[in-house]
């Protein structure tokens, strides 16, 4: 359920870079003051299902979709 809808976010918005917050934010419709490593978590997910090459990390900033 949150693979998926992070996977859509990410994929809306191609090349743009979104700090853990905001996906946090987008995705779990929570205050992100708490999200800890619930995001890092579900990108693992989707990168061992979809593959490395789609989603990339932004030392620093968050994470982009490239696929």
């Amino acid at each position: 359920h949150y693979e998926f809808q992070t996977l859509a976010y990410l994929a809306q918005h191609p090349g743009w870079v979104f700090s853990k917050e905001q996906i946090y934010e987008a995705v779990w419709k929570e205050n992100p003051k708490h999200c800890g490593s619930a995001v890092v978590n579900v990108i693992s997910q989707l990168r061992r299902k979809i593959g490395e090459g789609y989603i990339e990390t932004v030392i620093n900033s968050g994470y982009k979709f490239v696929g």
